[in-house]
């Protein structure tokens, strides 16, 4: 029911709740921004019903599974709003830093340590997998410590996690991250509970010697490694890892889902109990591999990420994200526009204020127009990967039934 005053959601009042504070993220729908109440700290994604325009659904299915869930390794649901543009989803905030991040803090990370850490990714995954939840998403960014000092790692990020209508359902929609993926995934060949099992395997390969299992820098070749099924062990790097942690890797990496470990019997699994874990330092790999990933991943929206911070949003519900609209509008004052972003460079920015229109935000054109570019940019290069994406899946179908 709206608001008859403000044309607001009736929930949108709870938005005065919350003082808004810096920007932890930046994707797709929206940004996350760190938020304060009179109780706690919190994170709030903010996704553009304009982005999710014919797929609200999944904003709803995101908000359902949040709401039934409870353990101590999933992020906490706190609560929702909504205002006539924009989602408001509000969870427990993580402050304790990513996975790799936190681990390069410490002075030494081992193979015991790192059995230990998995079982807790895998405590959470199971949980959600006795729920017919499948996560589909889980890859080290996804992976946070609630509090810096002994914490707990949580689980975060539900936006593409699916509730399965029975145990054995398969899904069709292309999910989950470049490198992390089942095959089954980019092939399209349906896929269910057994798609997190392998992206765990994935992550345990690279927690335990510093590069991924599957090191192709395309589409075209990742398929084809992913595929072949061979998981290398490379002298160098894994002489003085156990032979349990490598057949815990194996049973994850199964190229066929039946035969892959459930998070039930991967749980019971003796690598886990640490005992015949070695003390060897993995920290050196570790830190070699943050270099060589944060060269590689989304470099243009981690840009986009802290300009949007350096925006300095103000607290009016128009102000929460800085659009690419608004962007093409102080462009447009100045010379030719670039072409139209992800969020609709046509649409009309927001009402000016002040003589001659002049913004309440305080960024400089050139600023502003620099950041649009960025946006477009990763827009194409997204288009570009999708394209290429269809055409290799279609000719591996192709392959298949030839």
């Amino acid at each position: 029911m709206l608001n008859k005053l403000s044309g607001q959601p009736e929930s949108y009042e709870k938005k005065a709740l919350y003082k808004f504070g810096r920007t932890l993220g930046a994707g797709t729908y929206g940004i996350v921004r760190e938020a304060e109440s009179s109780t706690q700290k919190v994170a709030i994604k903010i996704i553009l019903k304009k982005n999710v325009r014919g797929n609200e659904r999944m904003v709803y299915d995101e908000l359902e599974m949040l709401q039934a869930l409870n353990h101590p390794n999933i992020v906490h649901f706190v609560d929702w709003f909504e205002s006539k543009d924009k989602f408001y989803i509000v969870t427990q905030l993580a402050t304790g830093g990513e996975l790799f991040d936190r681990i390069c803090e410490c002075g030494k990370f081992t193979e015991k340590d790192a059995s230990q850490t998995i079982r807790q990714v895998l405590d959470a995954v199971n949980y959600l997998h006795q729920r017919n939840i499948v996560h589909r998403d889980l890859k080290p960014e996804n992976l946070l410590y609630l509090a810096p000092g002994e914490s707990p790692l949580v689980l975060a990020d539900f936006g593409i996690a699916k509730m399965l209508e029975t145990p054995t359902e398969l899904l069709t929609s292309m999910a989950g991250s470049f490198g992390y993926a089942a095959p089954e995934v980019m092939l399209k060949k349906g896929h269910g509970k057994a798609v997190d099992m392998w992206s765990l395997g994935v992550i345990t390969y690279t927690l335990l010697c510093g590069y991924s299992p599957f090191r192709a820098e395309n589409l075209t070749d990742l398929i084809e490694e992913c595929r072949s099924g061979q998981i290398i062990f490379h002298d160098r790097y894994w002489r003085d890892v156990s032979k349990d942690a490598k057949d815990f890797i194996l049973s994850l990496l199964q190229v066929d889902p039946s035969k892959r470990a459930t998070s039930e019997v991967a749980l019971k699994h003796t690598w886990l109990t640490g005992e015949s874990a070695s003390d060897r330092d993995l920290l050196p790999e570790i830190k070699a591999y943050i270099a060589r990933s944060r060269l590689r991943r989304g470099i243009e929206i981690v840009k986009l990420a802290n300009r949007i911070e350096a925006l300095k949003m103000q607290e009016e519900d128009e102000e929460d994200i800085p659009s690419p609209a608004d962007m093409a509008g102080e462009t447009n004052n100045s010379g030719p526009s670039p072409s139209p972003g992800p969020s609709g460079a046509s649409d009309k920015p927001d009402s000016a204020s002040g003589e001659g229109g002049t913004k309440k935000r305080s960024l400089s054109k050139i600023a502003r127009g620099s950041i649009f570019r960025e946006v477009v940019l990763a827009k194409v290069r997204e288009m570009k990967e999708n394209e290429e994406r269809e055409r290799i899946e279609r000719e591996a179908r192709e392959k298949t039934h030839t």
